[in-house]
């Protein structure tokens, strides 16, 4: 997202009470739209989401499966066979699981981090529970920025 010449990014990296995303939040962040979410959900590649109506909400857990989904179909597989590899590794995680009880690793915990692209080579990152300030002060910061952190080549007169 682009405001005031400011570029925003989303990513997830780690945060103990796991995230919830509303539809364009996954999609964003999976890097589909929301109506490939919602065929993937009809099509039981994602499970559905949390809650009903507005207040539903998604989780990690339709993060990665996702973006396990967008690797294997950029790798050329159709949905189908996306959906038996799926299931055989789901399959596959329960029957390991019941083996060896609590000893697989747990996933590491997931957290939103924004990052917000200030001049070139400068950036911000900004924790998902801190507010962002108001754009009129981000592009402030921005022309700060670009005006005090210039390359070297800037320092050279011709």
């Amino acid at each position: 997202m682009t405001v005031d010449n400011v570029t925003v990014n989303c990513h997830i990296v780690s945060m103990p009470d796991g995230p919830r995303y509303g539809i364009a939040d996954l999609a964003e962040l999976g890097g589909v739209s929301r109506r490939t979410v919602r065929y993937y959900v009809q099509e039981n590649l994602l499970p559905p989401p949390f809650g009903l109506g507005r207040g539903d909400h998604y989780g990690p857990a339709h993060l990665d499966r996702l973006l396990q989904v967008k690797a294997l179909q950029e790798a050329g597989r159709t949905l189908d066979e996306i959906r038996r590899a799926l299931d055989a590794a789901a399959a596959s995680r329960s029957e390991v699981g019941e083996q060896q009880g609590s000893q697989l690793p747990a996933s590491p915990p997931r957290e939103l981090w924004r990052r917000v692209i200030l001049a070139d080579g400068v950036e911000l990152h900004v924790a998902g529970n801190v507010r962002l300030p108001a754009p009129g002060r981000l592009a402030e910061l921005a022309a700060w920025c670009r005006a005090n952190f210039g390359t070297p080549d800037d320092d050279i007169e011709e």
